[in-house]
């Protein structure tokens, strides 16, 4: 081989080593990188010509230009758009509405957005990506009207509202009242719904609200007229004795695992009637919280009287507050009636339902939980026995249990709760033949004839 060839062999071995070494720079280097932005649009698929879209784009080698494109049957609009001197990473936007749209008349209207990144791959040009988003008109907001609910509740009670909602792309519906969610459940005739309401007897003060919501973010708000009755629940300042905390709360302390190790009979007490109530109610809470999503046609409770011949040796909503040689210790409050009569006597529930829990709960001992609809439950505290199971259905007048002293009791009695939705309530309303007349019966009944008429 001559000099002339191998200087020739060489210098081309040195431009494909070059080739190769360029190509390997465009496709290994992030200046060539070939990914295209990502848009990312936060929407359900409706928009109310209100509210902002919500669009964000980001790209590794940074965002050149962006245009956001508003597109109808009718005509083409440039929402928003912009060129940058210094790539962005990343760019947030909240688009609004031209004022045109306004007064348009289209259900459907499609949202295109473009962005260019700053790479320089596509021969210099970079990356490209377009994405195309077909939104729902709605401008709508939902309708609400009450139809009719009991004319006032007592603070620790209950009150039943029905009324009307309407809207095609309905979101959610509930009611309101101090932080808490009331759940509805359909009644009677389609587009009409119906709850039971509880003011809490541990809050000063009561205001419920029907809240409805589409899919485009259109909000109606109907505030439902109750008439407010203050009630006073009793405040006790109970002692204890030696006698009770090396007795009964020893026993207890030696069952639950928040007092394992715990010596002291003091902080035996605080944790069983703070941390393990807490843990018990929480439980009993979680479970009549369920509200039926069926329509309801009629909601029918004879007078609740589950003990017979019975005494009433404790109140509903009673503040107990606990001293020891002085000093307060804890406090809870009562959120029962408790009710005695002869050992182990039979518990009949006069009204029927779903056994939703029949088992040991803590310091509500043997403890059947039923819910007789419309998300009312009762609860049969410190049973001796339990003679219903979880998932029956049982009869009004059935016998589920006896009484006896399981949990925290110091006696043969029963605990008998009534709760709406997750909150304790007044036992003696619903055991009030009167008051479920006047206030739920005859509110249902009343509610049927106008939609009827309507």
């Amino acid at each position: 081989m001559n000099r002339r060839n191998s200087k020739s062999s060489l210098g081309s071995v040195l431009i494909f080593g070059l080739l190769v070494a360029g190509m390997a720079f465009v496709y290994l280097s992030d200046t060539f990188e070939r990914e295209a932005p990502v848009v990312k649009v936060k929407n359900n698929g409706y928009w109310n010509l209100k509210n902002p879209l919500k669009i964000s784009i980001d790209d590794a080698s940074g965002i050149n230009a962006y245009k956001v494109t508003l597109k109808t049957p009718t005509q083409r609009v440039v929402l928003e758009h912009e060129k940058f001197m210094t790539p962005q990473m990343e760019i947030k936007l909240a688009i609004k509405p031209p004022r045109s749209t306004y007064v348009m008349k289209d259900k459907v209207v499609e949202i295109i957005v473009e962005a260019v990144d700053g790479s320089k791959w596509n021969l210099l040009k970079g990356n490209i990506t377009q994405k195309n988003i077909k939104l729902k008109i709605d401008k709508k907001r939902p309708k609400i009207s009450i139809v009719n609910n009991s004319y006032k509740i007592s603070k620790g009670g209950s009150a039943v509202v029905i009324f009307k909602a309407n809207d095609e792309n309905m979101k959610d519906i509930y009611i309101e009242s101090n932080g808490k969610h009331f759940k509805v459940q359909p009644f009677y005739k389609d587009g009409y719904y119906i709850s039971l309401l509880a003011w809490p007897v541990t809050q000063s003060s009561f205001k419920a609200t029907v809240v409805v919501n589409d899919f485009a973010g259109n909000s109606a708000k109907a505030y439902i007229p109750l008439y407010l009755k203050q009630k006073k629940y009793r405040v006790s300042k109970i002692k204890l004795s030696d006698r009770f905390l090396k007795g009964k709360i020893a026993d207890l302390a030696e069952e639950f695992d928040e007092t394992q190790g715990v010596e002291d009979s003091l902080e035996q007490f605080k944790i069983i009637n703070e941390d393990v109530r807490a843990k018990n109610e929480e439980l009993i809470h979680h479970l009549s919280s369920f509200v039926p999503e069926e329509k309801l046609n009629n909601f029918k409770m004879n007078r609740m009287y589950p003990l017979k011949n019975a005494q009433v040796i404790a109140r509903f909503g009673d503040h107990r507050k606990y001293y020891y040689a002085g000093n307060k210790i804890s406090e809870s409050y009562h959120l029962g009636l408790d009710l005695a009569s002869n050992a182990m006597a039979k518990i009949i529930p006069q009204n029927g339902g779903d056994v939703i829990f029949a088992d040991y709960n803590g310091l509500y001992g043997q403890m059947p939980l039923i819910h007789h609809g419309l998300g009312l439950y009762t609860l049969y505290g410190h049973c001796s026995s339990l003679k219903v199971n979880q998932g029956d259905f049982i009869n009004a007048k059935t016998t589920i249990s006896n009484t006896g002293k399981s949990g925290y009791a110091m006696g043969d009695h029963l605990h008998f709760g009534v709760l709406v939705q997750g909150i304790e309530v007044r036992p003696q309303e619903w055991m009030d033949k009167e008051w479920i007349k006047l206030n739920i019966t005859n509110i249902i009944k009343s509610a049927k004839k106008t939609i009827d008429r309507n």
